[in-house]
């Protein structure tokens, strides 16, 4: 700065110069433009304090050189003041104008080379495909744009924040990881340069997600002096602003991955089940009619042992059906194959019909039955329905011990009826009640394949209602289905 001064002085003297080779032959308002022409010169550089020190100095000496009476600061006409106080005020004008015009000059080629900087960088991060490799570019790109040491931390297995990828040989210190997790759950800037722990030796910068902080970038200068100015902050910041896309675009795509992966598997272990169980049928169909033909014969069963394991054929036999069936529902119903055929029923007979086929599963058991006669017709699909609450009640028989009761009942609640089943079992684990409606979902202790519930949710949500289970005070379990009666 202090060469920017002596060049001012240097330019004011020249320009008195040139005057006095003039002088003889030109008017003083010829002169003063002399001055304005040094002035705008020594503005042009950029620098306020030279640019007013040489509009003060052409003032003085024009007076003292050139104004009569000539050698003295004295001024024989007033008039040449105002010519002293417009030559002063323009040549600070020329000198304020030029210095904002170079300034938006430097700032609009800082913008230019930022933006430029922003496209390389972008393009480097699309051209990348895992987040590892992205990591890495985006270090080394950081690194050679600021001229330090990166590091790039995002949460590890733990929950608590590791170094992904460094650029610097040293092993981090604790204190450089406690001011990286602090950035990450503040989301706010740290470091070098900010208000939070401002003598560090590095800059802090979030990288943002959508849904929040996804990690942290930390720079080190090599050359501790150079710490980072404004723009360069910025600039920081937008490269972790591109970090923190580029991680979001790999995850959802990652989770797009995998969305289509499971939707594949699943379809295909649909396809198979299916397939599978369409076979199953009719060989089970031949067992379970041949178990009820010997059954019939008189002089079979007078062995007790034959009887015993042609009773076990048929129960086991019907157990697979049930299966079997179960399987090719839930496939037709999330195949959207299965057309709700909705027609007014009587609650009480649709109950009575699921309680005659699961007889022989409730015996022993004490069923009970709660549907009022006021009840109103209720609109529905009579085979899903059926199978609705076998489906219920099979799972109940099974939870339920024998002399121990099984709860049906209904009631109307606004615009819905709502249908109870509760039994005097164990009763649902907590962890399992949000759960326990998901497909191939079950206690590893009960038996079945976890198809049962599932199909009953399907079949309620077909019909515009909704499904639930709690855990009955007194013991046992309670499943409550609701279905609109519009």
């Amino acid at each position: 700065m202090k060469r920017e001064y002596l060049l001012a002085v240097f330019t004011v003297a020249a320009c008195t110069g040139i005057c006095f080779l003039i002088f003889p032959r030109a008017e003083l308002t010829n002169l003063v433009m002399v001055y304005l022409l040094g002035t705008l010169a020594v503005a042009a550089r950029g620098y306020r304090g030279p640019a007013a020190l040489t509009s003060a100095l052409s003032v003085l000496l024009f007076d003292f050189f050139f104004v009569p009476p000539r050698f003295t600061f004295s001024v024989s006409d007033t008039q040449y003041l105002w010519t002293f106080v417009v030559m002063f005020a323009v040549a600070m004008s020329i000198s304020h104008l030029t210095i904002r015009l170079r300034e938006e000059a430097e700032a609009a080629k800082r913008g230019q080379k930022q933006t430029g900087m922003m496209h390389a960088f972008t393009q480097l991060l699309a051209n990348t495909r895992s987040p590892g490799k992205t990591l890495r570019v985006a270090a080394d790109h950081v690194a050679e744009t600021f001229a330090g040491e990166v590091t790039i931390f995002v949460p590890g297995s733990t929950g608590g924040l590791q170094a992904a990828v460094r650029t610097c040989p040293e092993e981090l210190s604790d204190k450089q990881h406690a001011v990286a997790q602090w950035v990450y759950d503040s989301g706010q800037h740290a470091g070098m340069g900010t208000d939070s722990l401002p003598d560090a030796e590095a800059i802090y910068v979030p990288i943002l997600g959508a849904e929040g902080p996804v990690g942290v970038v930390s720079m080190k200068p090599l050359v501790r002096r150079n710490r980072p100015d404004p723009d360069q902050r910025k600039l920081l910041d937008s490269f972790a602003h591109q970090i923190g896309m580029a991680l979001e675009v790999e995850r959802f795509q990652d989770n797009a991955r995998k969305a289509e992966m499971e939707a594949e598997a699943e379809g295909m272990r649909s396809s198979l089940l299916s397939s599978v169980s369409h076979d199953f049928r009719t060989p089970l169909a031949a067992i379970m009619g041949s178990a009820d033909a010997l059954l019939g014969k008189e002089e079979l069963l007078s062995n007790d042992a034959a009887r015993e394991l042609l009773e076990n054929i048929q129960v086991e036999g019907e157990r697979l059906s049930r299966l079997v069936q179960n399987v090719l529902e839930i496939t037709r119903l999330e195949s959207d194959k299965v057309k709700i055929q909705k027609a007014l029923y009587p609650l009480e007979e649709v109950v009575g019909s699921s309680l005659e086929r699961v007889e022989k599963l409730l015996e022993g058991r004490n069923v009970k039955t709660d549907i009022p006669e006021d009840l109103p017709l209720v609109p529905l699909d009579p085979v899903l329905i059926d199978q609705l609450l076998i489906n219920l009640l099979e799972n109940a028989a099974r939870h339920t011990p024998s002399g121990k009761s099984v709860e049906i009942s209904a009631g109307k609640f606004g615009e819905s009826v709502s249908v109870t089943v509760a039994d005097e079992g164990t009763g649902l684990k907590p962890d399992h009640l949000d759960h326990i409606f998901d497909k191939f979902y079950r206690d590893p202790s009960s038996p079945g394949a976890g198809l049962g519930l599932s199909i009953c949710r399907a079949i309620v949500t077909a019909h515009g209602g909704r499904i639930w289970a709690e855990n009955r005070p007194g013991g046992g379990a309670v499943f409550r289905f609701s279905l609109p009666l519009k």
